[in-house]
């Protein structure tokens, strides 16, 4: 009986992001242990300190040349380092952020963000806006399209069958009945019928509903109650994933940490569970293609 050949290993590039922040730092770190993918590292900087729009430059090129090789298929995911964005701005990418930038390089396809750390996962359905204009953004329609996003991706990259959703509310106690606003009635719960999820319910609740397995994912309406939900219950080890892309990204859930960039003292673990998701979820879709 023949011995079946063994499972290819998953291959990624990993952007090493803005080169005056703690992206090299980590990356080394994150890559002294062992894993089990072949690694790529995209763009750097060698000639002493880049400017704002050299390091914009530098940064957002790496971050496309990455996702070039995953479209061409040369690669099966990529891993970011953290950027600046007034950077990047100022070297001409005006993107509110690299979830935007690749899903303009991936042909302006609708994307998701989601943050996720052990078994919670969020989904962000408006990212980097103001308070005010996030609000007024969160409309049925992006709800539903971001819950799409996301269920798609839960099942071919996580392979859960029947994904469990809830929807966190707009405002305090979900509106309390119209008392505190009426966007959860008017706008999130026919989303929430449109998705068959759960809600909207209260912040307060939904994510430690979600940390004790009621839900497979949480859409959030706005950046800051998914992101703090997050931090607050993995702070060091979340993973941003860009849901809807035709491969694989993740990246660590921290800045740039210009402050500390250069001392050696940067914690790691938050690139290193990115390096692990990626091929975790490259080696899962390698295994659904083969029909394993």
């Amino acid at each position: 009986m023949a011995t079946p050949s063994p499972s290819p290993r998953p291959r990624l590039a990993v952007a090493v992001g803005d080169p005056r922040g703690i992206g090299p730092e980590v990356v080394r770190k994150a890559l002294r242990q062992p894993i089990d993918a072949d690694v790529r590292i995209v763009g750097g900087w060698e000639d002493g300190a880049p400017s704002d729009v050299e390091a914009g430059r530098v940064a957002a090129q790496s971050i496309e040349a990455a996702a070039r090789l995953a479209l061409s298929g040369e690669v099966d995911a990529i891993v970011t380092g953290p950027v600046n964005k007034s950077a990047l701005h100022a070297a001409g990418y005006r993107f509110p952020g690299i979830t935007e930038f690749l899903a303009h390089v991936a042909a302006d396809i609708p994307v998701a963000m989601m943050l996720t750390t052990g078994r919670l996962r969020v989904v962000l359905v408006t990212t980097h806006l103001s308070l005010r204009d996030a609000i007024a953004s969160v409309t049925t329609e992006r709800v539903v399209q971001a819950g799409r996003i996301a269920r798609d991706a839960l099942q071919q990259w996580w392979g859960i069958t029947s994904p469990r959703l809830a929807l966190c509310a707009l405002n305090p106690h979900a509106g309390e009945g119209g008392l505190f606003g009426d966007e959860d009635e008017r706008v999130l719960r026919p989303a929430a019928e449109a998705l068959d999820a759960a809600g909207p319910l209260p912040a307060d609740t939904v994510f430690v509903r979600a940390l004790r397995g009621e839900f497979d994912a949480v859409l959030a309406p706005y950046h800051d109650v998914g992101m703090t939900a997050v931090k607050v219950s993995g702070f060091g080890t979340g993973v941003n994933v860009t849901l809807g892309l035709p491969f694989i990204r993740t990246s660590p859930d921290h800045g740039t940490a210009f402050d500390i960039a250069g001392k050696g003292i940067a914690d790691a673990g938050s690139m290193r569970a990115s390096l692990e998701l990626a091929v975790q979820l490259a080696a899962a879709r390698q295994a659904r293609g083969r029909g394993d």
